[in-house]
């Protein structure tokens, strides 16, 4: 049964006059009467009118998730994170597929912007520019958006450590002994590739007698890895660090095919930690990335800094919002407060390397040819 505000105002006792206050305008009302009204919306489980809301005050209920390919897991746990965060805060959530093409990424937010009250563009693979023109010509002012895995500009922006995750692959790999390790990179233009490199290079100059092989880029996906394996057999690396798990997958795919052992001849250390990582064997030693926290993350700096919520959402909001992160404590580091005009609202989100199989001690006779 759909609970309506004549059921709220009657169970706390108020008018219906004073319910819709405290719900859609609480500054009107006394906060302990608020408090108690905002309460038993709460405990009935009051939604509002979206239609009726919508042309009250112009706000829609929905957000927008743009991915670059809803096929990666990776894009996938992040937009569960996303749509369970948006829906425990009232939202329904619109996911659109840019199919790795930056072009049709500008027009996903064109099309789907006016039906909005915030965009979330993850990993967007447009440039500098085109996100210039995306916030100041095809975005209503009065929609925000945020970027995921991505900092540009004046932007509100969650990321994950990508430096500090090559820096914790690569020392482990050199511990295991291995002075010689490849990198497979992503796609030419990945910003979260580009800052990968960077750790790579920071990290192979804090250790002595390390030689980092730049194998070059790749499609993030099976087939590349495929591509980069080849690339790998022949490059005379006793290790190699993938841009993701999927590069990663094709690279223990394509050695096993040509005969090279890992980890005994090659280790292969991926990054995401999706499920695919335990079902190989050898089992992928890879750096975890809370994919879901990612997501609820997004929605959460989406909503505190670009004021998406109506007045009555926002009182609800605030009390979820401080339960879930009371019962889900996140490991995140706020990298920017948003507080002057040029520095946005920034979370940065710490990951961790997950030691398997597929990484073993460098043999002073590893072959990576396969002969």
């Amino acid at each position: 049964m759909v609970v309506t505000l004549r059921d709220v105002a009657r169970a706390a006792g108020v008018s219906p006059a004073t319910a819709s206050r405290a719900l859609s305008a609480p500054d009107l009302v006394a906060p302990a009467r608020r408090e108690h009204v905002q309460q038993v919306a709460r405990d009935l489980g009051y939604r509002p009118n979206r239609a009726a809301r919508e042309l009250i005050t112009g706000r829609t209920g929905n957000l927008c998730l743009v991915v670059p390919d809803l096929e990666n897991p990776f894009f996938a746990a992040v937009a569960k994170g996303v749509q369970a965060r948006a829906r425990a805060l009232g939202f329904a959530l619109l996911v659109a597929d840019a199919e790795e093409d930056p072009r049709l990424e500008t027009e996903l937010v064109g099309h789907l912007g006016a039906q909005v009250d915030g965009v979330i563009l993850c990993s967007p693979r447009m440039t500098d520019i085109e996100l210039d023109r995306l916030g100041r010509d095809v975005l209503d002012d009065d929609v925000p958006l945020l970027l995921v895995n991505r900092l540009h500009g004046g932007l509100p922006s969650v990321v994950i450590d990508n430096a500090d995750g090559v820096r914790q692959a690569v020392t482990h790999l050199y511990a295991l002994g291995h002075r010689r390790i490849g990198y497979a990179g992503g796609p030419v233009g990945s910003w979260s590739d580009a800052q990968r490199r960077r750790g790579l290079e920071h990290a192979s100059h804090g250790l002595r007698s390390i030689d980092v092989v730049d194998l070059g880029h790749f499609p993030p996906l099976f087939g590349g890895g495929v591509a980069a394996g080849d690339l790998v057999a022949a490059s005379g690396v006793t290790a190699v660090l993938a841009h993701n798990d999927l590069l990663a997958l094709g690279i223990l795919s394509r050695l096993r095919a040509r005969g090279v052992r890992v980890p005994e001849d090659v280790s292969v250390v991926g990054y995401d930690d999706i499920p695919a990582a335990t079902l190989v064997s050898p089992t992928l030693t890879t750096v975890t990335v809370p994919l879901a926290r990612l997501g609820r993350a997004a929605v959460d700096l989406l909503i505190e800094t670009g004021s998406v919520p109506t007045a009555a959402e926002s009182a609800l909001a605030a009390a979820l919002t401080a339960a879930e992160r009371t019962r889900h404590a996140t490991p995140t580091i706020t990298i920017g407060s948003g507080g002057a005009a040029d520095v946005p609202a920034s979370v940065l989100i710490g990951v961790e390397l997950v030691v398997r199989a597929s990484t073993g001690v460098a043999s002073a006779h590893s072959s990576a040819a396969g002969e």
